[in-house]
């Protein structure tokens, strides 16, 4: 029978997805942990045991997963095939697994230590499942051999010593080590790990112990029911399904070590029992066929028979008044109580193999895994039918609010994008009202973006007199429209893959901005802002911050006195250790052009060496600015460049050395050293584009060239002086090449370089902040456990390449999809990092830096309110912000809110 259909409506929420390097072939969660089984025949497991208050982790593949973070932690080699089956034993201290090896192990869920490993002396192929009996102390298994066996761990230490030679590690398969052409089988290679290597206590089933042929098929699939008050059945009943499409009741007899007896037999056609599912007195069971059946175990009866019609049924789970069905094909079902059909929709790319529910911080969470290597996280909370939605977490409105923002596509740098703009700058104006602040727009110029204001008003009179902190950010983004489909996805959807988010904006700088409103907000709602908190977010920065200066001077008296300035519009120096940020280049942004009287002529009929050619007059006068070696030639630039003292030169090699340390492949540590120096604190020039009048043709002479020119400067250099400076000298250049032509040079836009003092007060509660919320950090990349647990490893990813010194900042990522490892809980070096600050015994302090790159409102804002500013780098080096695929790690988001927390708060009382 066709499920009846309700109104279309939104399937549920994706929270995350996974990606693993092999299929997802069994789940399974016990309280605040969600193992996942894989091809390669690991066991994804967390590294302690948690708390209730502790993030819930996912265990995959070669990794654990965070369902807060969904960050890589730990993996468990736990069979030498597939893992085709997870158990969790109630009260969930034991974690079963079986695989194609033919073994079963048994882990401790609170220790991840072997227990026992279970096997048999028949050659029974894969053991598609296992289940077991805590009253019984029995376990059972059913195989590939169509049959069913158990073993009673009750008497587990009066058995006899097993034989490792019957080991199914030690015998010949049927079909692997077959004879081969003149009856000789291949020789087998020595194995490179004993039966034991994953430890516990070896068990070997007795030959009685089994039903040979309990389905005249594979034994796919089973589970228990009954056995306690109020359960369906007084005793404790074992339930198969298998490949000839029934589905057997079995007694269990405890006087007999839990031998299984067969009571009833549910028969419903040929089709293979692809999975059971239990829900009090209903048995739902998924066919090979794509239906699924419902059984009243109380009478025995067929109550009803879905039609999918979504392939093979592979997976079923029940919760929350809802039926949930995976099939071959990678859709989802949900059903509600009464059958009908809610939802449907395209989970996987291939086959569901797997799913499970459960319940994590208020949220209703069904999690699926298949063989697209990937694990799915939905959101279920407000999907089923008559039911409350759960209360949310900040953190979940916090990503919901990112998702939201980064859908507007707040492009400042394109009129067609202009209402987005607008959109974008009333979404904050309304977000931040409903977070409890004074709230208002100001207008820019004409054609410009407005900056959102907002102020946060302390109520904690223990705050010094007048300590206000003002918060800079920008909601503009650069663009995006992703002509050579370089993004993996829309880059305005935001979509969340292995612990990132990505999507324009998200590192620069939607998500830094929401996270220091959040924090903002929630400090509110605790009655802990001990001061004010003044929000200034522009929607022009992208543009040079077009608007920006005019805005805030005609509005100073509105913003009022403000004593700490605070930003985070940047990134960390490499993707593990996190950077506090004291310095900044400045920038000036020249359009130089040249313009010939005549048209655009051919070179062949009108070329002449007496023809003053634009495109030849740009390069001319674009030479001289430096020389071979890249030292800018401009007259005086150099002469307000202050001298390296040696705490600065100090501070650079204890950076560098502390990167190296860290990772020896990148390079050497003196020459890293002198590149930071030249990136950081001497100035730049370079030529970005030059571009023509000359249509497609390669045989024009155009009659205007246009170059894009920048030049960062440091500190003690100003944007008025080299302006002119470079001015000056492209014209007397320009004017000894006697050309006809015309030179015209535009400032585009500027930013004047900023140093702030690293040893102020903002500086030390930011350090604080950072080494309350990261933690300690090592000063080595992270090793392997200790021996103690051989089957337990980290996983570190090395660097793939093998370069010897730093050619750009993306050098110091290992690869896109590094981790960090700013949470690791390791030994530390005592040595510091660098020259500021204190560190207290065993973690890093952040290290201080200086960047490259310009802000033009930071160095503004300190004039203007006479206010020391510190930055904060939310990101890693690898979030590509301005490039395709931009990306937030998740942990960052989430953490830079509570460091932004800690500073709003102490800050002022200082």
């Amino acid at each position: 029978m066709a499920p009846a259909t309700l109104p279309a409506r939104d399937p549920p929420t994706l929270f995350h997805k996974v990606k693993n390097e092999r299929s997802i072939l069994a789940l399974a969660v016990s309280g605040a942990r969600l193992f996942a089984g894989t091809q390669s025949g690991e066991i994804l497991v967390s590294n302690q045991e948690l708390a209730p208050c502790e993030e819930l982790k996912l265990i995959l593949g070669t990794q654990v997963w965070s369902l807060d973070t969904y960050e890589r932690l730990y993996s468990i080699q736990a069979h030498h095939r597939s893992v085709l089956s997870l158990f969790i034993s109630e009260p969930k201290a034991l974690l079963f697994s079986s695989a194609g090896d033919a073994i079963v192990n048994v882990w401790c869920t609170q220790s991840l230590t072997s227990v026992y490993s279970i096997y048999s002396t028949y050659d029974v192929g894969d053991v598609f499942c296992v289940a077991y009996s805590a009253l019984l102390e029995t376990v059972y298994l059913g195989s590939q051999n169509t049959s069913i066996q158990w073993c009673n761990l009750a008497n587990k230490d009066n058995r006899p010593v097993p034989d490792f030679a019957r080991h199914p590690i030690n015998r010949n398969h049927r079909f692997f080590d077959s004879k081969g052409p003149g009856g000789a089988p291949t020789p087998r290679p020595p194995s490179t790990s004993e039966p034991r290597s994953q430890g516990g206590q070896q068990l070997e089933i007795d030959k009685g112990d089994i039903v040979q042929y309990a389905h005249h098929g594979y034994t796919y699939c089973m589970l228990l029911a009954g056995g306690s008050e109020g359960a369906i059945f007084e005793d404790e009943m074992l339930i198969s399904g298998g490949g000839d499409g029934t589905i057997k009741i079995w007694s269990l007899d405890k006087a007999h070590g839990g031998t299984i007896r067969e009571c009833k037999i549910l028969e419903s056609g040929d089709d293979s029992v692809l999975a059971l599912v239990l829900d009090n007195t209903l048995l739902y069971s998924g066919r090979l066929s794509g239906e699924i059946n419902v059984w009243d175990l109380e009478t025995c009866q067929l109550m009803r028979r879905i039609a999918s019609n979504t392939g093979d049924i592979l997976t079923l789970c029940v919760g929350y008044g809802s039926l949930f069905s995976g099939s071959a094909n990678g859709i989802v079902k949900q059903f509600t109580s009464r059958y009908e059909s809610m939802h449907e929709w395209q989970a996987h790319d291939h086959l569901i193999l797997a799913s499970v529910m459960t319940e994590h911080r208020g949220k209703r969470i069904y999690v699926t895994g298949g063989n697209d290597d990937c694990i799915a996280i939905w959101d279920v909370g407000d999907t089923n039918d008559g039911t409350l939605n759960p209360a949310t977490t900040n953190n979940d409105q916090l990503f919901n609010s990112l998702s939201q923002l980064v859908a507007l596509r707040t492009v400042s740098s394109r009129l067609e994008y202009s209402q987005d703009c607008r959109r974008g700058a009333s979404w904050l104006k309304t977000l931040l009202k409903d977070f409890g602040a004074d709230t208002e727009m100001l207008s820019t110029a004409a054609d410009t973006n407005p900056v959102v204001f907002a102020r946060f008003k302390g109520k904690n009179t223990r705050a010094k007199q007048g300590k206000t902190i003002l918060f800079y950010g920008h909601y503009d983004v650069v663009p995006a429209e992703d002509k050579q489909q370089l993004w993996a996805s829309d880059p305005f959807i935001m979509r969340g893959v292995n612990g990132y988010l990505y999507g324009r904006g998200v590192s620069d700088n939607k998500g830094p901005v929401l996270a220091a409103i959040y924090a903002a907000a929630e400090l509110v709602t605790e009655k802990n802002l001990s001061s004010d908190v003044v929000f200034l977010i522009e929607g022009e920065e992208e543009c040079g911050s077009r608007g920006f200066q005019e805005t805030i001077r005609q509005n100073k008296d509105k913003i009022g006195v403000i004593d700490w300035i605070l930003l985070a519009n940047s990134y960390w120096l490499d993707d593990d250790i996190p950077c506090l940020t004291y310095g900044l280049r400045g920038v000036v942004h020249a359009t130089v052009e040249v313009t010939s009287q005549r048209a655009n002529l051919h070179s062949g009929v009108d070329g002449s060496q007496r023809i003053n050619e634009a495109m030849k007059d740009l390069i001319s006068i674009l030479a001289i600015l430096s020389d071979i070696d890249g030292k800018i030639k401009i007259p005086g630039f150099y002469d307000p460049v202050l001298p390296l003292t040696r705490d600065e030169d100090r501070s650079y090699s204890e950076i560098s050395k502390a990167l190296v340390s860290r990772d020896p492949e990148r390079g050497d540590a003196r020459r890293l050293a002198e590149q930071l120096k030249g990136r950081w604190r001497e100035p730049s020039l370079t030529i970005h584009r030059i571009n023509s009048s000359e249509p497609t043709g390669s045989s024009v002479i155009p009659h205007t060239a246009t170059a894009t020119v920048s030049v960062r400067l440091v500190p003690h250099q100003t944007t008025l002086s080299i302006q002119k400076a470079l001015r000056d000298m492209l014209q007397a250049a320009f004017v000894k090449l006697h050309t006809r032509n015309k030179l015209t040079i535009t400032i585009d836009h500027t930013a004047e370089p900023w140093l702030g003092d690293p040893h102020n007060e903002i500086f030390r509660v930011l350090e604080e902040a950072v080494i309350d919320v990261w933690g300690p950090v090592n000063h080595q990349r992270r090793g392997s456990v200790p021996a103690a647990k051989p089957h337990l490893r980290r996983t570190a990813t090395r660097s793939s390449h093998n370069e010897t010194t730093l050619g750009t900042s993306a050098s110091l990522t290992n690869g896109s999809d590094h981790h960090s490892q700013a949470t690791a809980d390791s030994p530390t070096s005592p040595t510091s990092p660098n020259g500021f600050g204190s560190r207290p015994a065993g973690s890093w302090n952040p290290l201080f830096i200086r960047e490259g790159g310009s802000i033009p409102a930071i160095r503004f804002l300190e004039q203007e309110f006479e206010a020391p500013a510190a930055h904060l780098p939310c990101g890693q080096a690898s979030d590509k912000a301005h490039l395709d695929n931009e990306r937030l790690r998740l942990s960052n988001l989430y953490k830079s809110k509570e460091i932004f927390k800690r500073v709003f708060r102490d800050l002022p009382l200082r």
